[in-house]
């Protein structure tokens, strides 16, 4: 058996965003996202082979689907299910605390 706490272990200085995975078996993975002023790239879409479960535990973000204009403003508790091959990236995140996101590939 293995656990842990989510909120515990942020590094207090995140140059680049971390991602460590939390569990994989088969094609499920699970991924704690820790971000703290990050976004994706200019011009950059994530493009997935794998559908994506992911709820915002801490901070905020704004998220952005390629097919729509406008960007979604997450807040902790809310949930997006990104199917495979759905473009999207990340606008940005908080830069005052850490942003901490799970994520469910699968």
């Amino acid at each position: 058996m293995e656990n842990g706490n989510l909120f515990q272990h942020i590094p207090a200085e995140l140059p680049d965003e971390l991602a460590e995975t939390l569990l994989t078996s088969g094609t499920l993975k699970i991924e704690r996202i820790v971000s703290q002023g990050h976004r994706s790239a200019p011009g950059c879409w994530y493009d997935q082979d794998l559908g994506e479960w992911v709820v915002l535990l801490k901070g905020e973000a704004g998220l952005r689907f390629a097919k729509d204009e406008h960007t979604m403003h997450l807040t902790p508790g809310m949930y997006v299910h990104i199917p495979a091959h759905e473009k999207h990236r990340v606008e940005w995140t908080s830069a005052e605390e850490a942003t901490v996101w799970l994520a469910v590939f699968y």
